[in-house]
Formats: C-alpha cells, structure tokens, sequence
C-alpha cells in the first residue's frame, strides 16, 4: 500500500503494525503547554511540530505518513485496526461496518453492512454508496494509493475509462449493504479495506484536492484548518460526542480539543522549542547532533519504539550501470550499514531483508558482509562502460549525509558519482516519475502500510506496479518474482503461507541478485517521540 511516504523523520512516522497506527498526536491526548483545559488529562490544545507537510489531507489522496497520523482519528473506513500497541494493533476490526466482512464467491466478495445512523461532522448522513464513491474517487484522483484497489473487479476499466463505474462494487442505501468482488482471490484485502484510502466520503466531495474546503469527517476530529505547506489543525467532531461514538464504542474519543501540527524546518530549533516546553512534540527524533544531549538531559520526555519500517539504498536495475549483477554486487559489499547506523544517532539496526523483523515471512539472513577488497575486485570484472551516476537522498537530516555516504562509496569504485539533494516535500514524487532523468540510486525507506508480506514486496519489487508517476518501484522488474508475488497474495496469511514469503522463497532471487539495495546500507529503524514536560506522558497509538 501505500509507501505512506516513508520515513519517520516526518515523512513517515509509522511506527506501530497495522494500519499506519503510531498517531503521535492523538496518543500525546494531554493538556498541552499554554492550553486552557481545566484537567491535567482532559482538554487543551496540542502544539506539534513536524519537519514537513504531508502530501494531501484528504483521505483518497493522502499518501504520506505525517498525513496519515493526522487522518487516522478523522477519517474512519468500513475497517479499521486496534487501537492498541505492538502486536494487538495489527488486529482488523469493524469500523463504520457492523462486523467484519462475510465472504462468499470463492472468497472473492467481501459482503459488510454499514452501521446505522452515523454522520459526517457536516451532520449529513454517512451512506452505503459513500463507500463505492471513495473507491473510484481514488482513481479519479489519481491517487497513489490506486494500485491496492486495482484486484476488486473492473477497477481497472474505470480506471481507464472503459468503464463508467467499478462493477464489483455493490452498495444499497437503504440496506447498508456494501460488497467488493475481486477477480481473485486475495489474503490481504481485509487489511486494505483498514486503510484510509477507502474511507467514505459524501458523494459531493471535489474531484480534486482543496485545502480551504477539507472533506467532512466521520472520526472524533475534523480538519478546521489546512495552511498547504506550513501547518493544519484538528478539533473535536461536533457530531462524535453528539452521535457517532455512541454507534462506535470501539473507537476512543481522544482527550485533548485540538491539535495544531506546524511545519518547522529547523530542527534544532524545534527541539528547544519543546525542550523548553514551548511546544508539546515533535514528530521525528531529535536532529542526529542533539541526540546525545536529549538523551542526558531529558530521557524521561523521549520515548522510542521500533518501526516496521526498511531503509535502503534503491538500484535502478534497468539501465547501465546497475542492470549489471557484479556492479550491483559490489556496491552491497563496499557498503558499511554500520556507519550508516551511525549516521542516524543509532536509531537504526542494519539489515539484508526486504522485509523488517516484525513483518510477518521476515528471516534474518547475511549475504553481503562488508568487503571492500571484494567490491573492487567485482568492479574490475564488471568493468562497466557507464560510469557516470546520480545519487539522490532528501534535504531532511541526516538524508544528505548517507546521501554523501553513498557518494564516497561509489567514487572509491571508480564511479563519477554526483549527489542530488532536493526538497523532501517533493524528493518521492521527483524520483517516482520515470521520465526523471539519472534516477541511479536513491535512499529510500518504507514503513509498514497493513501487517502482510505482501504491503513489502508487492509495490516496491513487482515490477508490474511500475508507472509513469508516482512509482513506489525504483526500478525493480524481474518477470519470475512478479508471478510468485501475484501468486503468493491471493493466499490468506498463516503459518504455512507465511513460509513462502520468507528470503529463501520468495526474497532469495531479489537478495542474491542484489537488485534492491535494500541489502545495500539498508536498516530497520526505531524511532521517538520528544515531548514537553507539560506533555504528560505519552501513550502511543491509543488516542483514547
């Protein structure tokens, strides 16, 4: 699903299994510094500052991970998962649907029932074809989040415009019925239906994204406010109290009244912001050069928890240099992960695995050892005629630092290697577009969209996916892995079928051949929140 856009340095602070549940924001429901709230628990209002802004909030479009912190408690699908941490938040359970999904057909339609009487914080009437409509405003909008969807039955001519509506999309207002038929079966749909992507919206929502008019909510917050670039705020739904949370006792209400996220780009200065408690949070770790004095002086307010998450150096294997196995094969050996380690303050474990060790088929395996003289040996065998090339990595720290690791690594094989640091507001969609020239390599990261193997390898290494925009595979195609893959999914996840999406089935062809670079100065990362002493304590992924 959806390369939530990765990075928990802002882009993608995912940090707990399922759905994209490690809301900073909603778990920090305390009072906040300067608020008004009465309740040393109760009320207020939540300052956050981010070091960047989300692509889109709105709940077809939004791709990014720092959008969908905010939109978890705003926009609610017909599934949804646990509001709870570590392994229990991976759980799918009901959320505008009455139970979960009954299947029929072979296991390919998905029949649920919408919950009777909820409103959007408009206080108009949440509806059954609500559903359907998000579906196709998710390939109306072009939206990066299309290619989860394309398996439900003729998406794919909607989506070209063969077709004027998805057919295996069934919905009836007055019953509530909604239905989803796939053309195969397929062991992760129900973890796609959790996603924001397929929440309902009102049927009049824009084809295309606008600010100053956010999509009505069915959570227990809404939007008031989006400033595109420097800052958006939640407040509490009016019609969450008034009716919706009677309807889903499930959900947690939240505990603070508002939350305001602001874009600061400086870092440090929003470390001693919160340092000296004139903001609550930040988003992403403290800068690499003051984590050490975080650390001494203020463990108490940073709190760290892994990420299913994978950091990587991404090879473009289909075109020189790097369409050569030995040139691939270098690079992995001539990388040290452990500097790269290093270069993130420690908040990162070196790996060879496509997958991170809490996804469900991951199995630690050790292929390229660090060895130079290996590296160099392999490069005077290759020998390739193409030795100019591009490294790209994201203006957010420490990214131009690997970024510059890289570099070093490559000039010490010969290479002319230049480094391109741009923008990381716009870094993912620059390099996800094929016609972008001298896209060589890139470091890249992925955190965890739904708990299956499938969120992993399926839009980052099938080579099927690949697009002319908005590429979540830079560039990844080998026909053998893309069929094992599309077989793989249509099983459901259990202890058997999770066997074969583990390395030696599914990932050795990948690893071996080293045409991801995830083995390449890859790792899994922790991360953490840095709150204000006013902030309370901090409570992770429960908003309620």
């Amino acid at each position: 699903m959806s390369r939530l856009r990765r990075s928990l340095r802002a882009r993608a602070a995912i940090t707990s299994a399922g759905a994209l549940i490690g809301l900073l924001f909603a778990a920090l429901g305390l009072t906040a510094c300067g608020s008004s709230g009465t309740s040393a628990t109760e009320g207020g209002t939540l300052n956050v500052l981010t070091p960047s802004f989300t692509d889109f909030e709105d709940p077809q479009l939004g791709y990014e991970a720092t959008g969908w912190e905010a939109r978890y408690n705003v926009y609610i699908p017909l599934l949804t998962y646990a509001h709870a941490s570590g392994p229990a938040g991976t759980k799918v359970i009901p959320g505008l649907a009455e139970s979960l999904p009954k299947l029929s057909n072979g296991d390919k339609t998905y029949n649920l029932t919408l919950r009777k009487g909820l409103k959007y914080s408009d206080g108009s009437p949440v509806k059954a074809c609500d559903a359907k409509f998000a579906v196709q405003r998710i390939f109306d909008t072009n939206s990066k989040g299309a290619p989860l969807y394309t398996d439900i039955a003729g998406a794919e001519d909607y989506q070209s415009g063969k077709a004027n509506d998805i057919s295996g999309i069934k919905c009836n207002d007055q019953t509530g019925q909604v239905s989803y038929t796939l053309t195969a079966p397929e062991g992760s749909f129900d973890n796609k239906l959790g996603l924001q992507f397929s929440a309902p919206v009102p049927q009049d929502s824009p084809p295309k994204y606008d600010p100053s008019n956010p999509i009505p909510a069915t959570g227990p917050y809404y939007f008031t406010n989006i400033d595109s670039g420097k800052s958006w705020t939640e407040e509490r739904n009016p019609q969450w109290a008034k009716n919706n949370a009677k309807i889903l006792p499930d959900l947690p209400s939240g505990h603070v009244d508002k939350i305001t996220s602001t874009v600061v780009k400086n870092y440090s200065s929003a470390t001693t912001d919160v340092e000296q408690n004139n903001a609550d949070a930040l988003t992403d770790p403290p800068p690499t050069d003051r984590l050490p004095e975080v650390l001494n002086q203020y463990s108490d307010r940073l709190h760290k928890w892994n990420t299913v998450s994978t950091y990587y150096f991404g090879f473009n294997s289909l075109k020189p240099p790097f369409n050569d196995l030995k040139v691939r094969q270098a690079v992995n050996y001539a990388v040290d992960p452990t500097a790269i380690e290093r270069l993130y303050g420690g908040l990162m474990a070196p790996t060879q695995q496509v997958l991170p060790p809490d996804m469900p088929g991951y199995q630690k395996i050790e292929l390229y050892p660090h060895d130079m003289a290996k590296a160099q040996a392999l490069m005077k065998q290759a020998n390739p005629a193409d030795k100019n090339v591009t490294v790209w990595a994201d203006d957010e720290d420490p990214q131009p630092k690997v970024g510059a690791y890289m570099q070093d690594i490559l000039k010490q094989l010969g290479f002319n290697a230049k480094l391109k640091v741009i923008n990381g507001d716009i870094y993912f969609d620059v390099i996800g577009k094929k016609a972008t020239p001298d896209v060589d390599i890139v470091w890249n990261d992925w955190f965890q969209d739904y708990p299956h193997p499938d969120d992993f390898f399926n839009p980052l290494l099938n080579g099927n996916n690949i697009a002319a925009s908005a590429n979540l595979n830079v560039y990844f195609n080998d026909p053998a892995i893309n069929k094992k893959i599309e077989q793989l999914v249509q099983q459901p996840l259990n202890s058997a079928t999770e066997a074969q999406w583990k390395p030696c089935r599914c990932g050795c062809a990948i690893i071996s051949t080293a045409r991801t670079a995830s083995i390449s100065g890859s790792g899994t990362s922790n991360t953490g929140s840095w709150v204000a002493s006013t902030a309370g304590s901090s409570r992770r992924n429960a908003p309620g």
